[in-house]
């Protein structure tokens, strides 16, 4: 799928995108780097950063900043929430849950905010470290 919000189409941006999107990793930009270089050998990796930043200020993808950890990216703009592994840094959907839009509106209320949106992460053990 194309997206419509650049001035012009980009082969290397369409392929970043399509890479990220098949997977539900959740992957930092040097993951996704060596993914897209599979089909772009020449491709660098400040073209992976920049290509990932545009798309994120765009809201084409997530940008997943996870204090004190490297940004990890998601092709999925759907409202959903995130749970990450605090032992190995595993990021995964959590689609279960309901996305709250009652949230904001109780942040309007209680603090006089207009509020644009809102992040929320669950932390945890994942099945593998558990083990």
């Amino acid at each position: 799928m194309k997206e419509k919000l650049f001035r012009r189409s980009s082969r290397k941006r369409d392929v970043i995108l399509e890479e990220l999107r098949k997977v539900i990793t959740h992957p930092t930009a040097a993951i996704l780097y060596n993914l897209v270089r599979k089909r772009i050998p020449n491709i660098s990796l400040g073209t992976i950063y920049r290509n990932l930043d545009q798309m994120a200020k765009k809201g084409i993808i997530q940008k997943l900043d996870v204090a004190g950890k490297e940004a990890r990216f998601d092709g999925n703009i759907n409202k959903h929430y995130h749970i990450l592994c605090t032992v190995c840094g595993r990021i995964d959907d959590v689609h279960e849950i309901s996305y709250d839009n009652k949230k904001i509106e109780m942040a309007k209320i209680i603090n006089g905010y207009q509020v644009s949106g809102y992040h929320l992460n669950y932390y945890g053990i994942c099945s593998d470290c558990k083990q």
